[in-house]
């Protein structure tokens, strides 16, 4: 495993000591690992929602109503 070394102010490092003692995190470096994590797992699903995003944006205008768009919907889900 690689090996990183950081600098942060007293007072974050006071809150990740805290975060381990209520057992959550076996240390410190196990609590960044989770934030990483996390973060890698939110810029992942922003890019994709920036992209679906970006898809509907392309897509044009629909002409059909939002009636339409209801119908079609509870059509394909049984509720007609």
């Amino acid at each position: 495993m690689a090996q990183m070394n950081i600098s942060i102010p007293e007072a974050l490092k006071s809150w990740a000591e805290a975060r381990v003692a209520e057992g959550r995190y076996s240390s410190t470096s196990d609590y960044v690992r989770d934030l990483v994590r996390r973060d890698q797992e939110y810029a992942e699903k922003l890019k994709a929602l920036q992209a679906a995003i970006d898809e509907g944006l392309a897509s044009g205008v629909s002409d059909r109503t939002i009636e339409d768009i209801i119908a079609d919907r509870r059509k394909r889900d049984g509720l007609v």
